[in-house]
């Protein structure tokens, strides 16, 4: 190669924001909502990575609450993936479309099996028509000892229950609920079938929910879900969608593959109207093809991330900032966005990611030593330690070979060559905490740039860049 053909690559350490005149009198005035595809806004342009240490639905949940997204991480069986989605799609809706049921002759303990894992408090009983038979509470089989006993034995029978309409609307529901104490009202057509169940947790959820929660068109939290390009992945792809996935983030190191422009075709022939996220990406090339391919939105980032070794292993990839900046004007000439995955250290990383283009930032680490995070707590020193761990990582690599083959043998441990790390966070408290202090720090950032909205933090933004010196001038802290 021409050594006049390298570039200049530039992370979000060697740029600053220049500040602008401004008539933003308060950071309360900004706004930062953020569209990432059609039908899909979110109100904290702030994204939970797909990582088996920081996302499942208590994360999901939790950051659509503070009006971002989580996406679902794909290591897992297909199901239990599905499930999680569907966690996440009940946790505030007003309507659970289609709620968890059993039959009146499955036992007692079987019913406590469903309530554990599916995280409810309660049961409808149906016959095999999906006819109303009765209710099961937790309460009602609290005491019960013999958990073989059937179900029939302690639920509250169709006779005794209360029922709305399939359109009933949410005054008439308060209304039923307030009237006779109810904490589920079960939603049956003229033939007694099953339409929806109302819960007075849900409404009361719906009721006190803020405005800046992330929705759907239904008033149900945004989540999105991860697949892979290879075996059962547009069966995934399938189960998510009817799990109710917002969207689905067809992930891989190095996405700018034939295997990846494939997989995408491939989702989008069975699921054509599914918003898709296919990455990642750092190059205006990997734009061009993968949108061309039928990409909705593309994750931008090649070895940016704190727990990723691909820089150093593979001498592969693009800084970030650079990566951002050239994705995102690429991605404008076909009218859609990108979400900037990975290197985000602080709040003014996402600021600058959002004035380059980016319509989101999908962040790891940071979110990692969360309550939420599904790793586990470790204390060393007296000092309490969440796991963490690159999704190329040796441990994770093993765990996808797990979910393909009954057992792993040495030659398949052997061939691994690890491009992560797996390590701990500080334990950081609740996601809402965190969410509050970077969206706080991103509305500061759009304040100096005189943007009250997203939109007009990137007409304004203009860069400079740094010196070693200006760099030392910048991020040096008192000891």
């Amino acid at each position: 190669m021409n050594a006049e053909e390298i570039t200049l690559g530039l992370s979000y350490d060697d740029v600053l924001l220049v500040p602008r005149k401004s008539s933003v009198e308060s950071r309360a005035a900004v706004s930062t909502k953020s569209v990432l595809t059609k039908g899909i806004a979110l109100n904290v342009p702030l994204i939970s990575a797909n990582m088996d240490t920081v996302t499942e639905s208590p994360m999901a949940i939790a950051m659509a609450r503070e009006g971002g997204m989580g996406i679902i991480h794909r290591f897992m069986r297909i199901e239990d993936e599905a499930a999680e989605v569907r966690k996440v799609k009940r946790a505030e809706a007003f309507v659970i479309e289609n709620p968890y049921s059993v039959k009146k002759s499955d036992s007692i303990s079987t019913a406590r099996e469903i309530m554990r894992e599916m995280g409810v408090s309660g049961l409808l009983v149906a016959d095999k028509g999906n006819k109303l038979l009765g209710i099961l509470s937790g309460r009602d089989i609290r005491f019960v000892t013999d958990g073989s006993k059937p179900v029939s034995s302690a639920m509250t029978p169709r006779s005794k229950l209360i029922v709305g309409s399939p359109k009933i609307s949410l005054d008439e529901a308060l209304h039923l609920l307030d009237k006779h104490r109810l904490e589920k009202l079960p939603l049956v057509d003229s033939k007694n079938k099953i339409h929806g169940l109302i819960t007075s947790k849900d409404v009361h959820n719906r009721l006190r929910g803020s405005v800046k929660s992330a929705k759907d068109n239904l008033g149900r939290l945004l989540v999105g879900a991860a697949i892979g390009t290879k075996g059962d992945f547009t069966d995934r792809a399938v189960a998510l969608s009817e799990s109710g996935a917002d969207v689905l983030v067809l992930d891989v190191a190095h996405g700018h593959t034939s295997s990846v422009i494939s997989a995408i075709k491939a989702v989008k022939k069975e699921l054509p109207s599914m918003p898709l996220v296919a990455g990642n990406v750092a190059t205006r090339a990997g734009v061009d093809d993968l949108f061309a391919a039928g990409a909705d939105v593309l994750k931008v980032g090649i070895g940016p991330g704190l727990a990723c070794l691909t820089r150093t292993v593979a001498g592969a990839g693009v800084p970030q900032f650079t990566a951002v900046a050239e994705c995102a004007e690429a991605a404008a000439t076909f009218g859609t966005s990108i979400i900037a995955d990975g290197g985000i250290r602080t709040s003014g990383d996402i600021t600058k990611a959002m004035a380059a283009g980016s319509a989101a930032v999908m962040i790891g680490s940071m979110f990692a030593g969360t309550d939420e995070s599904p790793g586990y707590f470790t204390v060393r020193d007296g000092v309490k330690y969440k796991t963490y761990r690159g999704m190329a990582s040796f441990g994770a690599n093993i765990s996808r070979k797990k979910l393909d083959k009954s057992k792993i043998n040495l030659s398949d441990a052997m061939g691994i060559v690890p491009e992560g790390v797996e390590s701990t966070m500080p334990y950081r408290g609740r996601i809402s905490e965190v969410v509050t202090q970077l969206a706080g720090g991103l509305r500061s950032g759009m304040s100096y740039c005189g943007a009250h909205t997203i939109e007009e933090l990137r007409e304004n933004a203009r860069f400079v860049r740094l010196t070693q010196n200006a760099s030392v001038e910048s991020y040096r802290k008192l000891k």
